[in-house]
């Protein structure tokens, strides 16, 4: 014979799914340490099959199985079962597994590290605990179930009554007792209320009544309703009701009328002894026995409690049979002469069970010597267990940590609380301005169908009670204007909202399920979910602002170290002297101190159409040697892309779409996990790409990515300071010349314009004002030309130099930089630029440090029809020195006199402008124009003479 089951496992049939280390372990300490009857398969589809057939109590599964997740074997069973408990363990576990299996709906969540005594029995223990909230769950269930019926039963009042004796509830078999307000006293003293008659001893019977269940002890009085149609005799019965921590939480009142019995007790006092005594001891039910439990006695209202006729008692055997044995103890009653509040239960005609109070006293009386009064207080259990179910369930509702959870709770303990199997909870999504069926029971699929999305404008019901804040309750939801599904089986419905989270519906298919307690009882399980819903989302919102607060505590420590690293290569770009120096500076400073894994700068090739490596520092592990670098704007290494797109390239994760291109897996293997490319781009010329790598996924957020393109500026803006230092230092040149027909030029639509050809060979002032440029005019008036420029938007001002009737001199002044002046940025200088109305040609210096390439590519973005009709290399003499050094001793004025001088043919012989002339259209006095050409000279002797005499020494050494 089997030991009695001491744990619930004993009396538990488990499946179990997998065939990892730790659950074949689990199972053989489940087996030698309780009686449970295991199953053990290998896949969800053989333990479905398995639940199918069998009563299985609950599924321990490992997370991975065969071709699929625990977490799918979850939700197929959930599709069936809301309430089988579900417990997955495994020994890889991460927080993204732990978040979709509670999603998914499983009971318990365990990481199983290894298969040790210790994680087994951490297992085994949360197996028990799983099957014991089931079964909790469960009785909840049974309890609501039970507390609904009983509150309703018309036969009887029964009112709630709080702790202090006020009046809390009320049903509708006492509301229809009197015909006041029941809902105008609910707060009252119960003692108080206007059913009980103000005749001061009654009322202080009752307040004695409820003090004394107050103490805990259950109690009953009987009392006189006066009434027009006759006085009605009740019994009250007091009952406490505790919660788990033995603390009144409220005292449960029920009365019986006893009118019918109290009259039959004076009729029978009045007829004989028997009757009298019978009586006086008589509750409900009375029965008379001799000492061997044969019946001498049977109350003829035998039937109200058992069902039976008093013939049929009498049948069934003696009182043993119909209460039980072992009822009392016969030499306590021979002492006490009566025994009261006798509990126990027995079974009615119909096969219900029913809970009594039976008193036993000793008597005398024909043939009887012990007389039993039977009371049946099983609706006042069912009142109390469905009351402490209704409790417990709301205090379920607060430990929820998810919407989704919440949800599922309400439905799940829908028909627990409510007695209706049909539910559903819609969580509202503002992003979207819907509301979202997160989670709804079969028995409403059933009746309704599939729940869609409902858009929150208020048309449909759903939608209407959500922005309404308003509860909507249906005896028959078919009579509704805003139904919008008219197939459904559905007729009793409620739609009450769940303040801002969404709305709770729960209906049935019969009409008129929802009285005044079940609405209630709706109202209460609503207001917990909403309180529970309003909870997890203050918490989820102080969750959201740690992790803002941290992230942005990360953002601000890359921040900080990407400025230092930024102030650290400005630094050492202004010490930079070449592009060589500029490159390797740049990629050591990126990946010093563990800044970023690797960095490397590359020039476009464009005969061969790739990026060449140039400059590089970090832990490549010979990337570049393995990698070729492509120029293609689709599916190839991002330093190739962004020279094909002249924009930014940044790879998030190296290896997403791993085999989408061979570089990914050269990059992962060396734990190069993200990548950006960046542009090196000066004045539309571009000197590369820089691309650094990182050793982690997402490394570049988006400030580091802007910061890293103006640095690429910055780089792109120290190289060409450096090419256009080298130019100052070589003899060697280049002269290209352009045919551009682009009508865009400003010296084109001039002379198109003024139907003339226009020479500049020199002579550009760049002043804060504006562009300053001489050009010679031929082959038209100067006036003519002048007066051309006032349809041209991009000549602001023009002044006459010198000229007569036919050709001159004319200073412009441009909305725009000139040309020149763009070019020397990037070391070129413009010699010339003849133009025409049909197109200019440009003749261009560019020194030996420059190359050729950055000029023809910035003449060709410049302008849109450019072609390239000679290029020669020769030497220059080394003038730049002296240039420099007259400039340096030049102001801009005395230099703007000087040109000006020059370009009116002051300085030739015969002087084509006199001095007076010169002044004038400088806007000065002969004088001031006198005085700065006496500056100018001896600044421009000075130079001359202290170069020759520099370089004389120099020869001299």
């Amino acid at each position: 014979m089997n030991a009695k089951p001491t744990s619930i496992l004993d009396t538990s049939t488990i499946v179990l799914v997998g065939d990892t280390a730790w659950l074949t372990a689990y199972a053989d300490v489940l087996r030698a340490e309780s009686t449970a009857a295991v199953h053990s398969v290998s896949t969800p589809s053989a333990a479905q099959e398995l639940v199918q057939q069998t009563a299985v109590d609950c599924i321990v599964t490992e997370y991975d199985l065969p071709e699929t997740t625990g977490i799918d074997l979850v939700r197929r069973v959930r599709d069936t079962s809301s309430t089988l408990p579900i417990v997955m363990g495994t020994a890889d576990g991460t927080e993204a597994i732990a978040s979709d299996a509670l999603d998914a709906g499983v009971s318990d969540y365990v990481v199983v590290s290894d298969p040790s005594e210790e994680s087994i029995t951490t297992v085994l223990r949360r197996t028990e605990k799983a099957l014991r909230d089931a079964q909790r769950t469960t009785t909840q269930r049974e309890r609501a179930r039970q507390f609904d019926a009983i509150f309703h039963d018309t036969r009887s009042e029964t009112w709630v009554v709080a702790p202090d004796g006020t009046l809390t509830r009320v049903n509708q078999a006492a509301r229809d007792m009197v015909g006041a307000d029941a809902d105008a006293v609910v707060g009252d003293p119960f003692w108080a209320l206007p059913w009980w008659p103000d005749d001061g001893q009654t009322r202080e019977d009752i307040r004695q009544l409820i003090e004394k269940a107050r103490g805990g002890e259950f109690g009953h009085a009987v009392v006189i309703q006066r009434a027009d149609s006759g006085d009605r005799v009740l019994e009250l019965s007091v009952q406490p009701v505790t919660d788990e921590r033995g603390d009144l939480v409220s005292l449960i009142v029920d009365s019986v009328d006893v009118t019918d019995r109290v009259d039959l007790e004076r009729e029978l006092r009045q007829s004989e002894e028997l009757h009298r005594v019978t009586l006086n001891n008589m509750t409900d039910t009375v029965l008379m026995t001799d000492e061997g439990g044969e019946y001498t006695y049977v109350c003829p209202n035998v039937h109200f409690i058992f069902g039976y006729t008093a013939e049929e008692i009498r049948e069934l055997g003696t009182i043993e049979d119909l209460l039980g044995e072992d009822l009392f103890d016969r030499e306590e009653l021979a002492e006490e002469g009566v025994l009261k509040n006798i509990e126990t239960t027995a079974t009615d005609k119909a096969g219900r069970e029913h809970t009594l109070l039976v008193n036993v006293r000793e008597v005398s009386i024909q043939d009887g010597t012990l007389l039993y009064s039977c009371r049946d207080i099983t609706k006042r259990k069912q009142r109390e267990q469905a009351l402490a179910t209704l409790q417990e369930t709301a205090r379920d509702f607060l430990y929820a940590e998810t919407h989704q959870e919440i949800a599922q709770h309400v439905v799940d303990d829908t028909p627990g609380v409510l007695d209706l199997d049909a539910s559903a909870v819609y969580l509202f999504d503002a992003d979207e301005n819907h509301l979202h069926p997160a989670a709804h029971s079969q028995a409403m699929r059933n009746a309704h169908g599939p729940l869609p999305s409902v858009h929150a404008d208020g048309r449909d019901l759903t939608s209407h009670s959500f922005v309404q804040n308003e509860a909507s309750f249906f005896d028959d939801v078919h009579d509704a204007d805003r139904l919008t599904n008219s197939v459904t089986e559905l007729r009793s419905t409620a739609y009450i909202p769940l303040g801002n989270h969404g709305v709770f519906v729960a209906g049935s298919t019969d009409v008129g399920a929802f009285d005044d307690v079940t609405r209630e009882l709706a109202d209460l399980l609503a207001a917990t979910a909403e309180a529970a819903l309003d909870r997890v989302e203050r918490e989820s919102q102080l969750r959201e602002q740690d992790r803002e607060l941290q992230h942005q505590n990360d953002q601000l420590t890359t921040l900080n170290r990407i400025n230092e690293t930024i102030r650290e290569i400005d630094q050492a770009l202004v010490q930079s002297e070449t592009r060589e120096e500029i490159d390797h500076t740049v990629c050591e400073r990126l990946t010093a101190d563990g800044r970023f894994r690797f960095a490397w700068i590359g020039t476009p090739d464009t005969t061969r159409e790739t990026v060449t490596p140039q400059a590089w520092a970090g832990v490549d592990q010979g990337y570049l040697d393995v990698q070729s670098f492509p120029i293609a704007s689709e599916g190839v290494e991002p330093a190739g892309r962004t020279a094909a797109t002249s924009e930014a390239t940044y790879v998030s994760n190296v290896a997403a779409n791993l085999r989408a291109a061979s570089w990914r897996k050269d990059a992962i293997s060396r734990d190069l996990l993200s990548a950006l490319a960046v542009p090196l781009v000066y004045n539309d010329i571009s000197y590369g790409v820089l691309t650094v790598y990182a050793d982690a996924p997402d490394a570049f957020d988006e400030t580091v990515r802007a910061v890293l393109s103006e640095l690429g500026e910055t780089i792109a803006a120290a190289i060409s300071a450096s090419e256009r230092k080298r130019t100052l230092l070589t003899t060697s040149m280049t002269r290209i010349e352009y045919a551009v027909t682009d009508p865009s030029f400003v010296l084109t639509q001039l002379a198109a314009a003024g139907d003339c050809t226009l020479t500049y060979e020199g002579g550009v002032q760049q002043t804060a004002s504006g562009s300053f440029v001489f050009v010679t005019v031929e082959d038209a008036s100067l006036d003519a030309v002048v007066d051309a420029t006032a349809d041209l938007t991009v000549v602001e001002d023009v002044q006459q130099i010198r000229g007569g009737d036919v050709g001159g001199v004319l200073r412009l002044r441009l909305a725009e930089p000139f040309l020149a002046t763009e070019l020397a940025d990037h070391g070129a200088v413009l010699r010339s630029a003849r133009a025409t109305g049909t197109g200019t040609e440009l003749c261009i210096d560019i020194s030996g440090g420059v190359e050729v390439r950055h000029v023809t590519e910035f003449v060709s973005q410049r302008f849109s029809d450019v072609e390239l009709t000679s290029k020669q290399t020769r030497e220059q003499a080394s003038e730049h020195g002296f240039y420099a050094s007259v400039l340096d001793r030049l102001t801009d004025r005395q230099l703007e006199v000087l040109e000006t001088a020059y370009y009116s043919g002051f300085f030739e012989s015969p002087r084509k402008a006199t001095g007076e002339a010169v002044a004038d259209s400088l806007d000065i006095s002969p004088q001031a124009f006198y005085q700065h050409i006496r500056t100018v000279q001896r600044k421009l002797f000075a130079s001359l003479i202290d170069d020759r005499t520099l370089v004389a020494t120099r020869h001299a050494d």
